[in-house]
C-alpha cells in the first residue's frame, strides 16, 4: 500500500470464506494489541489490524479528541475516510471480502464513524465500550447490517445513556443492533470474549448460509 497508509499487520485466516475482521485498539494501543483477541473470537478469520495515526502524549488513537468524551469531529471525519481507504485497499491486496469491525474503546468509536460514513465499508462491526461518535451525520441505509455492542454498568468513561443512544442511532439507521450491558467498567472482561465469540459465530455461520444458497 501507498506511503500513507497505516502500519498494520495482517493475518490470513484459515478458512478463505471466513469473514475477516478488522481490529481497532483502544487508546495508546498499537497494530499487535488486539490480535490474541481477534484469533480467540474469531479462530479461522483472516485479521488485519491497524495502528491509529494519532499521537496523544505519545499514544495512539484514531482520532484527536478535544478532553475525555469530547471528540473533534472534524478529525472523526477525516479519520473515518482515511481509514476506510486503507480497508478498500487492503480487501484489494489481499482478496478479502468486506470486514467486521471488532474494535475496543477509541477503536470501537472510529468503527462506529465508519458504519456512519462509510458503511459500505464493513460488513458489520462488534463495539466494545463505544460512544457516540458524530453529534451529526449524514442520513444513512444501514440495511440490516448486524452490530453487537458491548457496554459496562460501571464504565467511567461511557455513559449509559450514550451507548444507549449509540443503538438508537445505528437502529434508526436500519442496523440490526443487539446492545448487551456488562457489570463491568471500561476495561474488557472474560464475558465480552464469550459474548462477541458467540456473536461472531452466529454472524459467521449466516453469512456461509447465504453463500451456500
Amino acid at each position: 500500500m501507498s506511503a500513507s497508509a497505516f502500519i498494520y499487520r495482517f493475518e490470513p485466516g484459515t478458512r478463505p470464506e471466513a469473514t475477516p475482521l478488522l481490529l481497532l485498539h483502544g487508546t495508546g494501543g498499537n497494530e499487535s494489541d488486539m490480535l490474541a483477541l481477534g484469533r480467540t473470537v474469531a479462530p479461522d478469520a483472516a485479521l488485519l489490524s491497524p495502528r491509529g495515526k494519532v499521537l496523544e502524549h505519545g499514544m495512539a488513537r484514531f482520532f484527536r479528541r478535544l478532553a475525555e468524551g469530547v471528540f473533534d469531529e472534524d478529525d472523526v471525519r477525516r479519520r473515518a475516510h482515511e481509514l476506510a481507504d486503507f480497508v478498500d485497499n487492503a480487501r484489494t491486496l489481499y482478496g478479502i471480502p468486506a470486514p467486521v469491525a471488532l474494535g475496543y474503546s477509541n477503536g470501537a468509536n472510529i468503527a462506529a464513524a465508519m458504519l456512519l460514513l462509510h458503511p459500505e465499508v464493513l460488513s458489520g462491526a462488534v463495539l466494545l465500550r463505544a460512544m457516540v461518535p458524530l453529534t451529526t451525520a449524514p442520513p444513512v441505509d444501514l440495511a440490516a447490517k448486524p452490530v453487537l455492542i458491548i457496554s459496562g454498568a460501571q464504565d467511567p468513561i461511557v455513559t449509559a445513556e450514550n451507548a444507549a443512544r449509540l443503538a438508537d442511532l445505528l437502529r434508526a439507521s436500519r442496523a440490526t443492533v443487539d446492545h448487551r450491558v456488562l457489570p463491568a467498567g471500561h476495561g474488557l472482561s472474560d464475558a465480552d470474549v464469550a459474548m462477541a465469540q458467540q456473536w461472531l459465530r452466529k454472524f459467521t455461520a449466516r453469512i456461509d448460509k447465504a453463500a451456500v444458497a
